[in-house]
């Protein structure tokens, strides 16, 4: 794991007030052999092979680990969930074939024998959707100097599901919202952006702003979300970005227009939010992960609406990785803490430490209300 002040999620990206991140995933699969799912005898064996040793012969294939899933510990397993680069059912479902290749960076990934051959993913902060295509597709061209995908005229690269088919490629960005869920306007928000092929879901898990302050009506943690394109199979990979890139434009205008709204007819509400966040991060011995999600959005929100200082949204983005249980856990593991003598097991250290990585971060902060 890179050192945390080299992570990628530590960079200032555009408009970040709004898009906290994109990325780009490209599925790929080897021509001459079955779908992974389909795959008998050696075949994963030799895919997993392949793949590797066409990574060796990268451009830049030392900067890339390749590493047997099934070798992964469970803490480190959990930290790869956490930046987004397997899923809890592709860790349960790993096996000596299944491979996770890592850049040294953390900003690009891949998984070998997972749903397809090869799944490519890039990560940059902010809304740098060039960025984060070119990180993608120069793996994938590098790759096909070694390697030789399926594909066909008519239905472009071959993949194991058909919205996947064609370019192979989707975008998928995390994005804050909380103005737009104060004003209750998230459920239209979503009918709109489904009508747009565009997929609208939860980024840290249910609930809502109310948690902490009383107001929002949204579906997601802290008011996070994250919105992808859903089909790889229309139109070219400049439609195919152009589409999701004209939806986050949207996003963009339509959450810095609720945050002008909410700032003259909601004041006291926003205040309060942010005063009883902050109170709860400088006052707390423990501080549970949820929690810590609502913290973190009411000073963001308040930031975005220049109601303090002292922080900007870089910190605020790696906060939501740094709070974490396995990046706590990972922490723990490779630091020296002197606790208090009644704070034992995994949960109290992990709450403990959560608590006092959120009140070195908001140190400096300056109020301007």
């Amino acid at each position: 794991m890179e050192a945390e002040s080299d992570a990628w999620y530590t960079d200032k990206g555009s408009e970040a007030d709004v898009v906290l991140s994109t990325k780009v995933r490209i599925a790929r699969n080897l021509a001459n052999f079955p779908f992974p799912v389909k795959m008998k005898g050696r075949d994963a064996e030799r895919v997993q092979s392949l793949v590797f040793d066409a990574f060796n012969h990268l451009e830049n294939g030392e900067k890339f680990q390749a590493i047997q899933a099934d070798k992964l510990d469970l803490l480190s397993s959990h930290i790869l969930e956490e930046r987004g680069i397997i899923t809890p059912a592709e860790v349960s479902s790993a096996t000596k074939d299944t491979g996770i290749i890592l850049r040294t960076d953390g900003r690009v990934s891949c998984t070998v024998n997972v749903v397809d051959h090869v799944r490519i993913s890039s990560f940059v902060a902010g809304m740098e959707f060039d960025k984060a295509v070119k990180l993608a597709k120069d793996v994938d061209s590098g790759l096909q100097k070694s390697v030789q995908f399926a594909a066909s005229y008519d239905f472009g690269y071959l993949t194991s599901s058909l919205t996947d088919a064609g370019s192979g490629e989707k975008i998928s960005l995390k994005v804050h919202l909380p103005s737009i869920s104060a004003l209750g306007r998230i459920g239209s928000l979503i009918m709109e952006m489904n009508e747009r092929g565009i997929g609208f879901a939860a980024a840290y898990g249910s609930g809502s702003t109310g948690f902490i302050s009383g107001i929002g009506k949204g579906s997601s943690l802290g008011a996070y979300y994250e919105i992808r394109s859903l089909d790889s199979q229309s139109g070219t990979e400049f439609d195919q970005m152009t589409s999701i890139a004209s939806a986050a434009k949207k996003l963009v205008e339509y959450e810095r227009s609720a945050r002008s709204e909410c700032a003259s007819s909601m004041p006291s509400d926003i205040r309060n939010f942010l005063f009883r966040a902050l109170a709860l991060a400088r006052s707390s011995i423990f501080v549970p992960l949820r929690e810590a999600v609502e913290i973190i959005s009411a000073v963001k929100w308040a930031l975005d609406m220049n109601l303090l200082t002292g922080i900007d949204d870089s910190v605020l983005f790696a906060l939501l990785y740094r709070i974490q249980e396995a990046h706590l856990e990972y922490v723990l593991k490779n630091g020296s803490f002197n606790f208090e003598k009644d704070v034992s097991g995994t949960v109290k250290k992990n709450g403990r430490l959560r608590a006092l990585i959120l009140q070195e971060a908001f140190e400096n902060i300056k109020l301007m209300v």
